[in-house]
């Protein structure tokens, strides 16, 4: 189980992060910054993004996706990115501490999926967010992934 919920990523405040000592955030591209393959981020990220970074709050994109998606999209955000991230092991997020220079226990991955981003989490011992997806996805396999997530969450969200 995630560590929190949010509907959205824009939707955490950013005195959430002071509250549970977090220094850096650990940012899933598809479906929590944006839809899927889109090349820009959704209109309420930057704003987000700007508000959390003016906080001292540093962010960084871990995604399991190639480097001609990741780093472009990263580009536009002014954001450092891991990409072949290969969530849900760890060897991202041990990535992600070299490039930051935070402590794991300082940091936290934001995802909208749990086979993913919270089991990254749960195996890098970092603290998770579990958002929302954007978009419901049309693909069979991320159909099939969202019904096994429903039935882990059920009466879990908060």
């Amino acid at each position: 189980m995630p560590n929190f919920f949010f509907d959205k990523i824009w939707d955490i405040p950013v005195s959430f992060f002071s509250e549970n000592n977090i220094e850096c955030v650990l940012l899933d591209i598809d479906n929590t910054l944006t839809t899927h393959d889109h090349p820009d981020a959704h209109e309420n990220v930057p704003l987000w993004l700007e508000k959390i970074s003016d906080f001292g709050i540093k962010a960084i994109i871990i995604s399991n996706n190639i480097e001609p998606r990741v780093s472009p999209f990263a580009d536009k955000l002014g954001l450092q990115c891991v990409c072949h991230a290969r969530k849900p092991l760890s060897s991202g997020v041990k990535q992600a501490i070299k490039l930051t220079n935070v402590p794991k226990e300082n940091m936290l991955i934001i995802g909208d999926q749990i086979f993913t981003d919270v089991l990254c989490g749960k195996f890098s011992k970092v603290k998770t967010i579990l958002v929302n997806p954007i978009e419901p996805e049309k693909s069979k396999f991320f159909r099939f992934k969202r019904w096994l997530e429903s039935f882990l969450l059920r009466g879990k969200r908060k």
